[in-house]
């Protein structure tokens, strides 16, 4: 019997690219491959790719010139680009770096493993699609077949694409247009992951809130998708990312506050707290109007936890634009918040706003200044937790202390605590009671454990 071929799927950008390289995984699987082990060398190494920053390019192509002494030592291995970089910029992969044997798109996901068949017979393939092909669209290989790093909980890709025009994102050109799937396809899918033992689902969609839009040619399904899930047995929790300011409905906080299962967990994109560069950003609302929204969250979901998106260094960001951002920070008491540089991106709006771009290092002073208020926040959201009893979901041994586990309570704060019972595995239900809070996490004692994992089988990771 042959020796089964290994490989490697390295990913650069956000979840929905990681729930990409889970479904990529499980098609190598399908075909009679294996993960390669940490450290080994793979025969197939595939890169996942993000175009949302600069840095995003720098870091695949070094990946790729480090590979390049491998495959020539090794012609028999194969190396493949996907994701939103190889959408945008197929053929100048293979100029820049002739050494790859495929490159894919986002809209031919499931075509990966024949196409590496195919090189392997023909030599290199570029096979990128310009737009989605109606009859695969959406067949995105269920999640329950996807090989997950953590098997209790799953990713839950609800659409693909955007229609959105914001003038920094070049998602909307590597993504294409919203496109829903059914109502009944995500729950069937739901109670098979439930099945499997996953007990939490994270619902991905560029903008999830718009969810099912494209169906109803009318209104959003979203709400109605959260309750729908919310009563699949066996699944605890639900997360989702992101949802749109502007698309923040109503309907949908109802459904959050309502629906046992939901997290009272929001991460809600400010981008920046001045109207006129929101406007230039084509946000489609204004920063009162955001906190309006976000006002009206907080008042209906008890013990909301809020997180959001920043950009520092917009082309045409004055003092004053900056000081208004840090106004609307601070007046929002965010919980945590992802904080960017702006970078611009060959094909959006923005990019064309050169003579506008903000010297580095008035970027770097505000980027620092606005690093003070949101800490501060979440230093005192941290605080007012201590002594409280949260519910926490066990992920694993800390990477920073052997001696502790880590873990996220239903708002989807990371708390460490001592493991004190042995049978308190990944996958556990506990009870911690908060002794210290952190800006980025806090540290707790256990107290109970509520249910131990449901989960059957610990499927291999992705190589990283």
């Amino acid at each position: 019997m042959s020796t089964p071929r290994t490989f490697s799927i390295r990913t650069f950008g956000c979840q929905m690219n990681e729930h990409d390289s889970e479904r990529l995984a499980g098609m190598l699987v399908g075909e009679g491959m294996v993960a390669a082990s940490e450290g080994a060398d793979a025969d197939v190494v595939i890169f996942n790719t993000c175009t949302i920053r600069e840095n995003a390019d720098l870091k695949l192509y070094s990946a790729l010139g480090h590979l390049k002494a491998e495959k020539e030592r090794r012609p028999e291995m194969q190396i493949a680009v996907g994701g939103c970089m190889a959408q945008k910029d197929r053929g100048e992969i293979m100029e820049r770096a002739h050494w790859v044997d495929v490159v894919f798109g986002t809209h031919n996901l499931s075509s990966a493993p024949e196409l590496l068949r195919r090189a392997a017979r023909t030599g290199p393939v570029v096979d990128v699609w310009d737009a989605p092909d109606p009859s695969s669209a959406l067949d995105m290989a269920p999640a329950l077949y996807a090989v997950r790093e953590l098997p209790w909980a799953a990713w839950m890709t609800i659409q693909t694409g955007c229609d959105n025009t914001c003038a920094y994102c070049i998602v909307p050109a590597v993504r294409g247009r919203e496109i829903s799937r059914p109502l009944e396809d995500l729950v069937a899918e739901a109670r098979m992951l439930a099945a499997s033992g996953v007990t939490e689902i994270t619902v991905l969609g560029q903008n999830v809130n718009s969810y099912g839009r494209d169906i109803t040619r009318r209104r959003p399904l979203f709400a109605e998708l959260l309750r729908a899930l919310g009563e699949v047995e066996g699944i605890e929790r639900i997360r989702f990312t992101s949802p749109h300011p502007k698309d923040l409905r109503t309907e949908t906080i109802a459904a959050m506050a309502e629906t046992p299962a939901v997290c009272p967990q929001l991460h809600l994109p400010l981008q920046s707290g001045s109207n006129r560069v929101l406007a230039a950003m084509r946000r489609g609302y204004t920063a009162q109007r955001y906190l309006e929204r976000l006002e009206a969250a907080r008042a209906s979901i008890e013990d909301l936890h809020v997180t959001t998106d920043l950009i520092v260094g917009f082309p045409g960001e004055t003092e004053s634009d900056f000081d208004e951002t840090l106004a609307v920070v601070a007046a929002a008491q965010f919980d945590g918040a992802y904080t960017f540089i702006f970078s611009p991106r060959q094909g959006t709006r923005a990019a064309e706003m050169g003579e506008d771009f903000v010297p580095d290092e008035v970027v770097a002073d505000r980027f620092a200044r606005l690093k003070e208020v949101l800490d501060r926040s979440a230093l005192r959201h941290h605080g007012a937790r201590e002594g409280r009893v949260e519910e926490v979901l066990v992920e694993g041994v800390s990477r920073r202390n052997d001696r502790m586990l880590s873990g996220r309570t239903r708002q989807g704060k990371l708390i460490h605590f001592a493991k004190t019972e042995e049978n308190v595995r990944a996958g556990a239900l506990v009870e911690v009671r908060v002794t210290h809070g952190a800006p980025y996490h806090l540290l707790g004692e256990l107290v109970a454990v509520k249910r131990s994992p449901r989960h059957k089988v610990r499927l291999p990771l992705l190589g990283s």
